[in-house]
Order: structure tokens, then sequence, then C-alpha cells
């Protein structure tokens, strides 16, 4: 099941918690976004957390391209066209604005809700 986040409140909250919600604002994007794909093709959100630390953040690299191949996938399925939106999530991550993923991420999960 998909919730409906308002994403003013998450990066506010990100940033009251010195970064403590965006840990699981990561969490909850993994694990929703993998129940709207209806198939686990990365880690679920716990475990891409993990892995994103023993790897000293690369993970998290591989992490934003397949949430943005699975957010292409699920708007096909609703007969929207959508490409490339992997390779977007990555450029801004690989520049240091995750966060800007994260509330895509975020903003397209919530249309789908």
């Amino acid at each position: 099941m998909v919730t409906r986040r308002n994403i003013v409140l998450c990066i506010v909250f990100t940033i009251i918690t010195c970064g403590i919600y965006g840990i699981y604002w990561f969490v909850k994007l993994t694990d929703e976004a993998n129940s709207v794909a209806e198939t686990q093709q990365t880690a679920s959100g716990i475990m891409a957390f993990v892995f994103t630390l023993i790897t000293c953040g690369i993970y998290s690299f591989y992490w934003m391209y397949k949430q943005g191949c699975k957010i292409d996938e699920m708007k096909m399925r609703r007969g929207i066209s959508s490409s490339g939106t992997g390779i977007l999530y990555l450029v801004f991550a690989v520049f240091g604005l995750s966060i800007i993923s994260y509330c895509l991420m975020q903003n397209e999960l919530n249309n789908y809700a």
C-alpha cells in the first residue's frame, strides 16, 4: 500500500532531525516502490539502507537508478509514457541532490495512491 506523504513536510522533518527522517523516508520509498512494481526488483527498504552503509553510499547510486526504472514501469502500466527517470534520479544523486530525487519519487507515488 502506498501512503500519500506531504513532500514539504518530509523535507522539513529530514532537516529538523538531521537526516534521521530521511533514512525512514528512504526505507519507505523503497518498500512502496517495490509494492507498486509488483515484483521486488531490488532489496527491501532496510536491506537497501544496509547495503548503502556497507558500500559507503555507492549502492545508493544503483538504488536511484532502479527506483527510476520502477517508476517508469509503474507509469507505463497506467498508460503514461515515461523513460529515463532512472538516469534523471542518478544524475541528481551524482551531484549531491538526492533529496530532489526523493521528492520526485514521492510525487509519483502520491499520484499513484
